[in-house]
């Protein structure tokens, strides 16, 4: 019992419990303005984000003596005692120039092995005493504590450097001189210090820029931008939780790897311990990666056709030479992607799973599972996605935030995602105030504003159509990919609707068959399916989601019209063959989210330790 007893020294609101220290947050944003520690003796840890040295003014020199008794009588008040200690360093010159005299007349000028001996006995005077100026900052919030230490604690060297790490012991104070901060703490004991290499060291820089901090990114919390981010990044993570379990759903874990394609035809990263082994086969196999079989069968039945036409022509031998030659070598690379096939499902035997795996793409499917049996189901994860691009709102795994409820349709959903959005947007804006202060003042002005605005006013929705219709009057601006009905619109076009049609958010609804994955709902018209996206201004889209099919007789068809491999869904269709029920759902962009009420613009700043297309650091 005694160990769990609270800490009588420091009041429990203030201190962190499991480390003994109060959090420079409760002494900077408290509602009292931080006045009831005044005076208090706390400790703080954290690391030097700036630091100046004030040198004090040294001791005047002790009163004068005679050869034989004490100081010379003054008709003027007492002066202090004076130790031997500081009689023998105001002596210290007069020494050292006798020692230079002596060394020289002993050995001569050039007997510095001797003067270096002899001043070694005499001791260096101590550097000049000053006061060390600290600005501290642990993490917990924007502002930073100023600590006062004076340099008889420690030396200026090792407490100045940007990036010490400082554990300290001291009473809080209002501050000696005038400035921005309305408290410092006087130290009085110093706990710890981690040193810094200051050469080596990223961050002595001042104001790097983003991309350039991209490169540590194991220091770059440190820095008060991604340091404020990722506080904001923490509140939209509890959050989430909170809506969803505030609205009774219920968090489930999905699968990490599985063996399903859960949109389709998706870039996947593939799992296997086959890689060492494939390293030593015949290493003509890597001319052949990326290239599809069926494609240089195709290839050869041309070729085939063309060396032909040249055997009936006597006109061109020379041409039905190359002709010849060009099919021999299609004829070799059909063969070697044969065997490579052949090989593969060999192998696959012998692989981890006994069959191919990916990272998982969408955890949607797998939820469905659950939202058909438990009712409303959310999860929050990595979603991996092997996409070859360098798009700044992309990356390789990114953090989705994915709903399943069941007995619903699409307007469900909808009206869910917009519900979600808006209380994520009030959460950061009433909860991380001095977050929200300083990216407002250092990223994007107008980003307060906007979230508030959200807040009070619904999102525009329109039809696929619609916007399609609304696009095709555009005259201004002239769009990369030709619009029109059936295609799926592109981060352009989709930019364009939010940032200059509907200036805000906007849903976009019932989209073509053909731009959403196969497990859409089919709409009575034939062509279109119970799909919507979620479009905002500066990051595109946010959320997306859908009515699922819950006809089997639908989902197999489109199964099949796709080409997909049905093997891979039969646990999927299950779920409509036994006790089907209609149900919706989205996923929502965390990265994204990050993004929109940041103001920043590449998901690699929002990320703790992003991984992209040709980079992986950590």
């Amino acid at each position: 019992m005694d160990s769990l007893q609270e800490n009588t020294t420091t009041p429990t609101t203030l201190t962190s419990k499991y480390s003994n220290r109060v959090l420079i947050k409760t002494i900077v944003e408290p509602i009292d303005g931080g006045n009831s520690l005044l005076e208090e003796r706390i400790i703080i840890g954290g690391w030097v984000k700036s630091s100046k040295e004030v040198k004090k003014e040294p001791l005047p020199p002790p009163p004068p003596t005679d050869d034989h008794g004490p100081a010379m009588a003054s008709s003027g008040p007492k002066e202090k005692d004076v130790s031997c200690v500081e009689i023998l360093q105001s002596r210290i010159p007069f020494f050292r120039t006798i020692i230079r005299v002596l060394a020289g007349t002993a050995g001569g000028a050039n007997n510095y092995p001797l003067r270096d001996k002899l001043e070694s006995i005499i001791p260096k005077p101590p550097p000049p005493p000053s006061t060390l100026f600290l600005q501290v900052s642990d993490g917990s919030c924007v502002a930073s504590l100023q600590v006062v230490v004076e340099s008889a604690m420690a030396s200026p060297s090792t407490l100045l450097p940007t990036g010490t790490c400082i554990w300290v012991e001291g009473t809080l104070k209002k501050p000696s001189m005038d400035g921005k901060h309305a408290f410092e703490l006087r130290a009085q004991k110093i706990l710890h210090v981690g040193k810094v290499d200051q050469d080596k060291y990223p961050l002595s820089r001042k104001r790097l820029p983003l991309d350039t901090l991209r490169d540590s990114a194991h220091f770059r919390p440190r820095t008060t931008t991604v340091a404020s981010v990722m506080r904001i990044r923490n509140a939209l993570t509890f959050a989430s939780h909170t809506f969803f379990q505030n609205n009774g759903f219920l968090y489930v874990q999905v699968p990490v790897i599985t063996t399903t394609d859960s949109e389709g035809f998706s870039e996947k990263f593939q799992v296997t311990t086959l890689i060492d082994k494939a390293d030593k086969e015949d290493q003509n196999t890597a001319s052949v990666e990326g290239v599809s079989l069926d494609v240089v069968k195709s290839a050869i039945k041309e070729k085939s056709n063309i060396v032909e036409e040249l055997k009936r022509s006597d006109s061109n031998k020379e041409a039905l030479v190359a002709a010849l030659q060009d099919l021999q070598k299609a004829n070799e690379l059909a063969s070697q992607l044969e065997a490579r096939e052949k090989s593969n499902k060999a192998n696959i035997c012998e692989d981890f799973f006994s069959c191919q795996a990916y990272l998982t793409v969408s955890g949607r499917l797998h939820l469905e599972s659950y939202a058909c049996a438990l009712g409303n189901v959310y999860s929050f994860g990595p979603r991996f996605r092997a996409v070859k691009s360098q798009s700044p709102k992309c990356v390789a795994d990114m953090w989705m935030v994915e709903v399943e409820m069941a007995f619903s349709q699409l307007e469900d959903a909808m009206n869910c995602a917009e519900d979600y959005f808006k209380f994520l947007c009030k959460w950061v804006v009433e909860n991380c105030p001095q977050d929200m202060e300083f990216v407002s003042k250092r990223i994007d002005k107008s980003i307060i504003g906007r979230l508030q605005s959200i807040i009070s006013t619904s999102s525009e929705k329109v039809t696929y159509t619609e916007a399609v219709r609304v696009l095709e009057k555009v005259t201004e601006k002239a769009f990369e990919i030709k619009l029109e009905w059936g295609i799926a619109l592109t981060t352009e076009h989709l930019s364009y609707l939010a940032d200059e049609i509907y200036k805000g958010p906007v849903i976009i609804y019932d989209y073509p068959k053909a731009a959403k994955p196969f497990y859409a709902r089919l709409n009575d018209d034939g062509k279109t399916v119970a799909a919507f996206d979620m479009v905002l201004p500066k990051v595109g889209r946010l959320i997306t989601g859908n009515q699922n099919e819950e006809r089997i007789d639908m989902l197999a068809e489109r199964i099949k019209k796709l080409g997909l491999a049905r093997e891979q869904y039969e646990w999927y269709m299950d779920l409509r063959r036994h006790g089907s029920v209609k149900h919706s759902g989205f996923c929502l962009g965390f990265d994204l989210m990050l993004l929109y009420t940041t103001g920043l613009t590449d998901v690699r700043d929002v990320i703790p330790f992003p991984t992209s297309f040709g980079k992986a650091n950590n």
